[in-house]
Order: structure tokens, then sequence, then C-alpha cells
């Protein structure tokens, strides 16, 4: 039995949802004036690489071996971002002691200390990363990342499972 969903299709629906979630994130910005904190921007760059990731996809059209790294690598990917949305939506819903805020901007992080560094100081977030600036239908902005690389991550291990096209 064929499948609805085609390796091809199933690669560009989820390009497709990295750009909706890139270009919302952008027109929060731009438009509504919403200042992305470090944990945002990182999260912004994850879905640029699952993009990416699913546009080379999508254009190489991969079979057998080749679908499963892709999957693995898109699932690898996911499961980082969506470890980074679940570290704001934590910081955003624990009472903490107040903060002035995130500090200096992702890009000087990373271009003044060793990746590791860089990322133990993002990930620890704090005043602009705990703030609730937006919601649809009650979730925040990280809730709507982690959804969106839920989907991804699916998406990623289906491709891995999928005998009818293998």
């Amino acid at each position: 039995m064929k499948s609805l969903l085609t390796t091809r299709s199933s690669y560009l629906l989820g390009w497709l949802l990295c750009f909706s979630m890139l270009g919302v994130a952008v027109y929060l910005e731009q438009v509504k004036g919403l200042a992305p904190c470090p944990l945002c921007q990182l999260q912004r760059l994850v879905f640029a690489g699952l993009g990416i990731v699913f546009l080379t996809a999508m254009l190489q059209n991969p079979s057998g071996i080749g679908v499963k790294i892709y999957g693995t690598l898109i699932f690898v990917l996911a499961l980082f971002g969506g470890s980074v949305a679940l570290r704001q939506l934590w910081l955003q819903y624990t009472p903490q002691v107040p903060t002035a805020n995130c500090g200096v901007g992702l890009g000087y992080l990373l271009g003044a200390l060793p990746l590791s560094d860089a990322l133990k100081l993002i990930l620890q977030g704090s005043g602009d990363c705990a703030i609730i600036h937006w919601r649809l239908f009650g979730l925040t902005l990280p809730g709507w990342a982690l959804l969106g690389f839920i989907a991804t991550g699916f998406l990623g291990i289906w491709q891995n499972f999928r005998l009818d096209e293998l």
C-alpha cells in the first residue's frame, strides 16, 4: 500500500514548517518589535539548520541508507532544538529571583568564547529569557518552537521506519 506522504513530500513538509517558524520569528521581531533572547536565537539557528537539511534531502531525494541518514540527522537536530525550547519554558514557568537580562547577544558570545563556554552561558538563561512577551492560544514562543521541533523530529523518525519506499 502506497503512503499518501512520499519521502520527497515529507521533506518538503518539514522545510515548509521550518520556513514558517522562521518567518513568524522574523515577523515578530521586525514588525512587532520583539527582540529575541539568546535562547530564541539558538532555536532559530536550529530551525535554519533543519530547514537546510530538509531542503537538501528534498532536492537529493535519497533512498535506502540515505533516507536513514537524513532522518537521523533531522531527529538529532530536532532533539537539540527541543531541549533548548524546554529549557526556556522551564525558565519561563519556574519562579526565580529577578535578574537583569540575558546579557550580550548570541553572535558576540559565539565569537568571544569557546563554543562550550558560550553554550553554557546561553543555556543558563536569565531575565529576558524568562519573560513571556507573546502568546498564541495560551502557548508562548518556546512552546510553539517545541511543537515545531516535535513535528520535525517525528518526520525524521518516521523516515527511518518507512518500509514502503525503501
